[in-house]
């Protein structure tokens, strides 16, 4: 004897929602374009002043701006409606979405990488001036678009994979401010491409972390905010539960999270609330809102007897 419940759209006793997120295109948006408009400029005076700072600072801004159309894309298709052959609709677009925002930014570090590296023997006259003046607007610029997705970035991949990426541009803007002005006060031009070497390595460490987790959230490794031994104890400690086993907790998306478990109860006097109310408690404790829980009388067959051999 078991009592099921399936992932349906209506809050049954064992199956817990959060409310839906809110919808974060406006932050995308804005990002998108604070940055096209900025790639124009960067570009522009990056060809005129003669530095391959800029012009390298500009192609990794692109590749952001790739990666934020690419990143919002997959969060409008994580909202559309399941259908009957994808039950869970298309939320997992959005972790394909941090996987390849990961990759796209380990391609622009390695292209800004070698160009700079190609350039250190052979520096070109750089306006450390005019550079100055526009990575200090790059600055502003990426940290202000940053900060739109600064709240909840916690909790969803797709989210701090913009928010590193335009936290890493602000930076690399910065940098390339310091060199502008020692160029421009001392006519070292071989530090404008020893500085993206620099600004690529910094980005690089920020990034292998992002990967790690968009792969982890890809092969439904329990998501790093939830401590899976918690989530076993405190089911184990429930009224009347004997045992837990085949207890498994994955990411749908990069926001929501799902959970299945079997717990072996003593059967009698189990309250009719009891899965709805466990339901509840593991949204709110743990933040996982979809919960299925079965329940297996203690002396039922079907009772796995050997926690380590279940799946």
């Amino acid at each position: 004897m078991s009592e099921d419940h399936d992932h349906d759209d209506d809050h049954r006793p064992g199956h817990a929602h959060h409310a839906p997120p809110a919808d974060p295109g406006r932050a995308f948006v804005l990002g998108i374009a604070l940055n096209v408009a900025f790639i124009v400029t960067e570009t522009i005076a990056g060809i005129a002043a003669g530095s391959t700072a800029l012009l390298a600072d500009a192609a990794h801004n692109l590749g952001d701006v790739l990666g934020l159309g690419m990143a919002w894309g997959a969060i409008r298709l994580a909202q559309r409606k399941r259908t009957a052959r994808r039950t869970y609709g298309l939320r997992r677009t959005t972790i394909l979405a941090g996987l390849a925002n990961a990759v796209l930014i380990l391609l622009a570090v390695g292209g800004v990488t070698w160009e700079a590296i190609l350039r250190v023997g052979t520096p070109a006259h750089v306006e450390g001036g005019v550079v100055a003046i526009v990575a200090t607007a790059g600055v502003f610029v990426n940290g202000g678009a940053a900060l739109l997705f600064a709240r909840g970035r916690e909790r969803d991949v797709n989210r701090r994979g913009a928010f590193l990426h335009l936290m890493a541009d602000a930076a690399v803007s910065a940098g390339v401010v310091v060199a502008g002005l020692i160029v421009w006060r001392t006519g070292w031009n071989w530090l404008d491409p020893a500085t993206s070497i620099a600004v690529s390595l910094v980005i690089l460490a920020s990034t292998v972390g992002l990967l790690r987790e968009a792969l982890d959230l890809l092969l439904d490794a329990v998501p790093a905010h939830i401590d899976p031994d918690a989530v076993e104890a405190y089911l184990a400690g429930l009224p009347g539960v004997l045992q837990v086993h085949d207890l498994h907790i994955w990411p749908m998306s990069t926001t929501e999270v799902a959970l299945t478990a079997h717990l072996v109860v003593h059967w009698e006097g189990r309250p009719p609330s009891f899965v709805r109310d466990a339901a509840s408690a593991i949204e709110h404790r743990f933040g996982i809102a979809h919960a299925t829980l079965q329940l297996e009388p203690a002396d039922a067959d079907e009772a796995c007897g050997q926690p380590d051999q279940c799946l």
